[in-house]
């Protein structure tokens, strides 16, 4: 499976692929190459804190891109967070909440950049964030499947 082959067809089209690298362990790689590892482990994040993390980055990219221009963060946090809910069985986030706390110099490029920061997180929210576009909409989640019986060199029987 290659996340960039329908890519190059559909340029609106977003892909990753994701590898089993050993038990409750993945890879998740772009087009570009990039990857992250995470799973079920102490050293990794989980699938939910990928979330959460999508959420933050998603909006934290125009705002940071956006107040550089005038002068670079001295701080630059934020804290996603959700509670896990069950409703009959099944798991998902609720109250999801951004917190940001950034800083910058206290110079006229400061100020500036300071007071950009409300409005473009509303615009991130409102607008310009994919990710939290998505989750805040819902979109459905289809899914096709694929097995196949190897032995154990890895060959189809």
């Amino acid at each position: 499976m290659d996340p960039t082959a329908q890519q190059t067809q559909d340029p609106a089209r977003r892909a990753v692929e994701l590898t089993r690298t050993g038990t409750g362990r993945y890879t998740a790689r772009n087009a570009a190459g990039a990857e992250i590892a995470f799973g079920k482990g102490e050293d990794l994040l989980s699938p939910v804190e990928l979330l959460l993390a999508a959420l933050a980055g998603c909006s934290s990219v125009g705002v940071d891109t956006a107040t550089s221009r005038s002068a670079q963060p001295t701080r630059f946090r934020v804290a996603a967070t959700g509670h896990e809910v069950v409703e009959e069985g099944a798991r998902r986030l609720d109250g999801l909440h951004l917190s940001f706390d950034l800083a910058f110099p206290d110079d006229d490029g400061g100020r500036k950049a300071a007071g950009l920061v409300e409005r473009l997180i509303a615009l991130a929210h409102d607008k310009h964030c994919t990710v939290s576009r998505t989750v805040e909409h819902g979109a459905p989640v289809g899914h096709d499947v694929a097995v196949a019986l190897e032995d154990p060199a890895g060959r189809e029987p």
